[in-house]
This record gives C-alpha cells, structure tokens and sequence, in this order.
C-alpha cells in the first residue's frame, strides 16, 4: 500500500509574541544570523539569506511570552482549501478562513487550533523573495529546520497530527517524542511529552558541519554557553547546538538531518533515551542546563487564543 501522502510541503516560519521586541529582534538580528525583511508596528519579519520563504520567524510585542502561530506550507491553494473542509467536518476549531494573507509575500491560506490550542496556519502561493547559496564558511541559517511542541499527552497530540494534517511517522525516541514528517526530511515538527503545553524549541538548519560549528562559536564568543551541545542525535541523525533566546525560548543551530527517500519502505524505529543515543559523539556534555530552563517554563499563554495579526 502506498504510504499516505500528506497536503503539507514543509514548515515556513514560527511567530513568536516577546515581552521585549527590541532585544528579542537585536539576538534574531544580530549574533543568530538572520535579517530584517519588513516590519510594521510592533512586529518584526526576520528571513534567511538562503531561504526563499519570505520570513522565518516573526516576532511581535506581546504582553506576555507566546507562540503567535506555527505556519505550514501546503501544495496549492486547493489543498488549503481541502484542508479547511475536512477540519471543519472533523469539528477542528477553524480560526481564518482561507483567503488572501497580507504578510510578506501574500499567499492564500487559513488558521485553525490544533488540538492543544495551538494556533497553526497552512497557506500556498507565497512569493518567495530573493535568495542566494551560502558560501563556504558562511555560518548564518540556511532555512527553518523544525519546530519542537510540548504536550501533556504526546500520544494524542501526535495522533492529531497524523489524522488531520496526515504527517507521518519517522521515529521515536523512547515512548516521550515523535517525529514527524510530511516530505523527504526526517522532520519538520516533533512532539514531546512534558508536563506543560509549550514550545520545546525551533531549529535552524546551517550549511555544513563547519558552518554549524562556526556559529556554535560565535554564540559562545558572545557570551551564550550552549544549553547542550555540540553533538549529534540519533533519530535524525541531525547535529545539535541548542541555546537560549533572550526570552528564555531555546534556539538550535542543526545540520545533515536524515532523508527519507523511500518512503513506502520506511519503518519507524524507537530509540532508547540513554545518552549515548541523546549523543551519538558524546560532546554535548550532560542535559542539566536545558532541563533546568525546561522546569522553569510556563505554559503558552497563547492556548485557544488567536494572535491578534
């Protein structure tokens, strides 16, 4: 039987409400490695140079810290619209109807909770703006990698994901994260099991172990220690440097994350959570510091409440 195929080509971008839009802006903007697209009253769009997508993270002033929206790019405006009438009929909570977007690079799309009162947004025919390849040594972000959820009950918000936006299962780590997929990339979105609904972490994906290492250095050469890294997972097979956001949201320098190319043959595997599979070159050095940020983290104030743009 042919795998299931799913309406969905990849993520395009994270929006995220901040306290302190100036700070939050002058990290994305300054030692990240990303640069101002367009901005508007309170709210800043920040793109990759090697990214077609108009923008990959949005940031807006917010009286508290949230996750505004978390954009996935559909096939065509007919699947958006497919999309629409199959969620409404399963009961999902419809935010936007499809139509014309009016941020950059327009498109047509819509806006529905998941089913953790998250609100996500699948949209087509974006203009892309410009790009260009990264040159050898260049250590900015190349694109948006994948968005990392927290869940209370990760079996059900995985099982969510599946029926309705028809992902597809790539691998667990343990019975406490999934991964999940809907094109070659062994993931674009992943759900973990924690006590609270919130965002777990973004990554951006770096041209090559060089340039992903480069960057690690020089967030540590601005006074960022790691939270955990570098090192290089397992389900994924994806390397990792994970940090802190001036808000405290973790951000991930990554690269080399596995493909799947046959996807028919593809069958998930279940990783053990034991560190020589959290790290496979056992560099990263112990977890206490992104756990301790993790015990600390308030649940999405954002839950079943639309983002105001």
């Amino acid at each position: 039987m042919t795998a299931a195929r799913s309406a969905l080509a990849g993520l395009r971008h994270v929006g995220l409400g901040v306290p302190d839009l100036a700070k939050a802006t002058a990290f994305y903007e300054g030692i990240w490695g990303l640069y101002r697209v367009a901005e508007d009253t309170g709210v800043v769009f920040l793109g990759s140079v090697g990214s077609p997508e108009p923008y990959i993270i949005r940031l807006r002033q917010a009286e508290s810290q949230r996750v505004d929206v978390i954009s996935f790019a559909a096939k065509s405006a007919t699947a958006v619209d497919a999309l629409c009438e199959s969620l409404g009929r399963a009961g999902v909570r419809i935010v936007r109807e499809p139509g014309v977007q009016d941020s950059p690079g327009g498109g047509y799309g819509m806006r529905f909770f998941d089913v953790d009162g998250r609100l996500v947004e699948v949209s087509a025919d974006v203009r892309p703006k410009p790009f260009r390849a990264l040159e050898l040594g260049e250590s900015v972000p190349r694109k948006l990698s994948h968005v990392v959820l927290n869940s209370t009950d990760v079996h059900a918000t995985v099982e969510w994901y599946r029926t309705h936006l028809a992902f597809r299962l790539s691998d667990w780590l343990s019975d406490r994260m999934a991964f999940l997929r809907c094109s070659e990339e062994h993931h674009c979105l992943a759900i973990a099991q924690r006590t609270k609904v919130s965002l777990n972490h973004v990554s951006f994906e770096m041209r090559g172990l060089d340039e992903y290492l480069r960057g690690t250095g020089r967030l540590v050469r601005h006074g960022h220690k790691p939270l955990w890294g570098p090192g290089r997972h397992s389900a994924g097979d994806n390397t990792f440097s994970y940090f802190a956001d001036p808000h405290g949201n973790v951000v991930e320098y990554t690269t080399e994350l596995e493909r799947i190319v046959d996807e028919d043959a593809w069958q998930p595997r279940i990783w053990p959570a034991t560190p020589e599979w959290y790290d496979q070159w056992g560099t990263a050095g112990g977890l206490e510091d992104l756990f301790a940020l993790d015990s600390v983290t308030q649940q999405d104030s954002g839950l079943w409440v639309p983002a105001p743009i």
